[in-house]
C-alpha cells in the first residue's frame, strides 16, 4: 500500500507542476478533468476521497492504541514499533494524497475560470476596435473606456501570473476573478449602448442631410 500511496503522490505532483506552466499537455489534462467532473465522475471521485479519508482515520485509530500502550508504562515489542511506524507513514501519505487531489480541484477550477474571462475580453476587445473603426462622436467616452479595459487586463495579467505560485491564494482569487467579469459584462453593455446611439446619431444625420434635398426637389 504503501509503494501505491508514493505512485499516487508522485502523479499528483506531476500533474500539479503540468496545470502550473503552459504546455500542450495541459489544455489536454484540462479537457481530461472537465469530462471527469460530468454525470458520475464527481461521485466516483467522493467516494475514493472517502474512502482514503476513512483509512486513513483507522490508521490514526491504530498509531493512536500503540502510543497509549507505551503511556501506560508497556514495554513497546518491535512489531508494535514496526506497527506504529507503518501507520504513520500511512496516514502522512494518505494525508498528503488529499491534500494534493484538492491542489489539483483547485487549479483546474481556476484556469478553467480565467480561460473563461480571457475569452470575454477578447470579445470585448474586438467590439472596441469595431466602435473605434465607425466612431464619429463620443470619442472621449471610448477613450476613457478602453483605459478601463487596459486596466482590467493588467488586474487580469496579475491574477493569471500570481496563480502560478500561491495555490494557496486560490480560493480569494476566485472571488477576484468573478468580480472582474462581472465587470467585464458591465463594459459589454456599455458598448452595446453606445454603438446603439452612435448608430441613432448616424441615422439622424444621414436624415437631416436628406431633408434639403427633399425641399429642393419641391
Amino acid at each position: 500500500m504503501i509503494h501505491l500511496l508514493y505512485s499516487v503522490i508522485f502523479s499528483e505532483m506531476a500533474l500539479i507542476l503540468l496545470l502550473l506552466f503552459k504546455t500542450p499537455l495541459r489544455k489536454l489534462i484540462i479537457l481530461t478533468f472537465d469530462r471527469i467532473k460530468r454525470g458520475r465522475g464527481p461521485v466516483v471521485v467522493k467516494t475514493i476521497g472517502t474512502t482514503v479519508f476513512v483509512v486513513l482515520l483507522s490508521s490514526v485509530y491504530s498509531l493512536v492504541n500503540i502510543r497509549r500502550r507505551s503511556e501506560d508504562g508497556a514495554v513497546l515489542n518491535p512489531t508494535d514499533q514496526v506497527l506504529a511506524s507503518k501507520h504513520l507513514l500511512e496516514a502522512s501519505l494518505m494525508g498528503f494524497v488529499l491534500f494534493l487531489s484538492l491542489m489539483i480541484d483547485r487549479l483546474h477550477h481556476y484556469i478553467r475560470e480565467l480561460r473563461l474571462l480571457r475569452k470575454t475580453m477578447e470579445t470585448a476587445k474586438k467590439q472596441n476596435r469595431g466602435f473605434e473603426d465607425g466612431k464619429t462622436t463620443s470619442g472621449e467616452e471610448v477613450k476613457a473606456l478602453g483605459e478601463e479595459i487596459a486596466v482590467l487586463k493588467a488586474k487580469i495579467k496579475t491574477v493569471e501570473s500570481e496563480s502560478d505560485g500561491k495555490g494557496k491564494e486560490l480560493k480569494e482569487a476566485k472571488g477576484e476573478t468573478e468580480a472582474l467579469r462581472k465587470q467585464a459584462d458591465e463594459f459589454l453593455k456599455e458598448y452595446d449602448r453606445l454603438l446603439e446611439d452612435n448608430q441613432n446619431l448616424r441615422n439622424q444625420l444621414e436624415s437631416i442631410g436628406h431633408s434639403p434635398e427633399g425641399k429642393k426637389g419641391m
